[in-house]
């Protein structure tokens, strides 16, 4: 088993601590979070907008606390790291980590700074090690569906292609700081609506020709409500993407697509999230969505095998992850 940490014990880091301890392949030997008294008590809250699986509290009690990764290097041996801390923190963690011969997954966004993910790409190719940025709509059952039909063409061309997300504006955690720091967490747009300019890009395999891109300020950035239009003239494509948090922090989270192709309609929401509905000449007919939340695990499970593959899928590199935010810095308003 491979012996991993997660950094930073906030929503993500519990989401993907819960994983890790599902994964036969990888053990959970510490976390490592600045406050270390913090972590037994958010063992007991709800934060974050999915439930992302049950506490098992009993197990996180063995697990070891470390304020820093220093010093939880001085006490354990580690094969690999999860960062989940704010963006702004990740180039010093993720560069740490891998100058410390750990390989990382780092939560997205990957760096809001195109240089400074060069630069990490680059150290981590020289010391063989593996990085990856966890996008997780990409493993998610519903939106993996819908590649299979796009590449399988089994409805036909994709002619439009609307994705949406939309929540209130977060205050758990460090949140309320990100509103008083106005602009570091990249708003909006890199926190949440990034989610579906990835999905696009991954899905599609091709960026754009163009972007019209229209955005509005909120309490995190200037760009916390995105109105989105991509064209593909070779493909006779047009994607839209919006999305945002400009609304009162109890604004329910709410996902989506919908996919128009030759011969048929495919539609998914999470207020609707067992189903995909496929509207065609005949009616309506709903497949099987699939659990939205096993692409936490699915994300942790791909880690731990290019981990012990020595090699990460194409498609899945962080090179793609810093593409995205070479999109996400076209759609923003400086």
């Amino acid at each position: 088993m491979k012996k991993v940490a997660v950094i930073g014990f906030g929503f993500m880091g519990i989401t993907h601590s819960i994983n890790i301890l599902k994964c036969k392949n990888l053990e959970l030997t510490a976390i490592i979070e600045k406050d270390v008294d913090s972590v037994s008590e958010k063992l007991g809250q709800k934060i974050g907008n999915l439930a992302t699986g049950e506490i098992d509290t009993e197990a996180f009690k063995k697990v070891p606390v470390y304020a820093t990764l220093n010093s939880c290097l001085e006490n354990e041996k580690l094969d690999a790291v999860h960062v989940c801390v704010h963006t702004d923190l990740h180039f010093p963690i993720v560069k740490e980590a891998l100058n410390s011969g750990l390989h990382v997954l780092v939560e997205k966004p990957f760096c809001l700074d195109l240089k400074e993910g060069e630069e990490l790409i680059k150290l981590a190719a020289e010391k063989s090690l593996i990085l990856m940025v966890a996008h997780v709509v990409r493993f998610m059952s519903p939106y993996k569906k819908l590649v299979e039909m796009i590449d399988s063409n089994e409805y036909g061309n994709l002619r439009f292609l609307s994705l949406s997300r939309f929540s209130g504006v977060p205050d758990w955690g460090q949140w309320k700081e990100k509103q008083k720091n106005f602009g570091i967490s990249g708003g909006a747009l890199f926190d949440l609506v990034i989610h579906d300019i990835d999905f696009a890009a991954f899905a599609l395999q091709e960026i754009p020709r163009k972007i019209e891109s229209t955005v509005l300020p909120g309490k995190l950035s200037n760009n916390d409500y995105v109105n989105a239009i991509w064209q593909y003239p070779s493909r006779n494509l047009t994607v839209k993407i919006e999305g945002g948090n400009i609304f009162p922090t109890s604004y329910p989270f709410q996902a989506g697509y919908t996919a128009v192709f030759d011969n048929a309609t495919v539609s998914f929401s999470t207020q609707t999230v067992e189903y995909i509905f496929i509207d065609d000449e005949k009616g309506r007919t709903e497949i099987d969505a699939g659990d939205l939340d096993e692409g936490y695990f699915d994300e942790i499970a791909l880690f731990s095998e290019s981990i012990e593959n020595g090699t990460l899928p194409k498609k899945y590199s962080p090179d793609s992850a810093l593409e995205t935010i070479s999109l996400c810095i076209l759609h923003a308003k400086n």
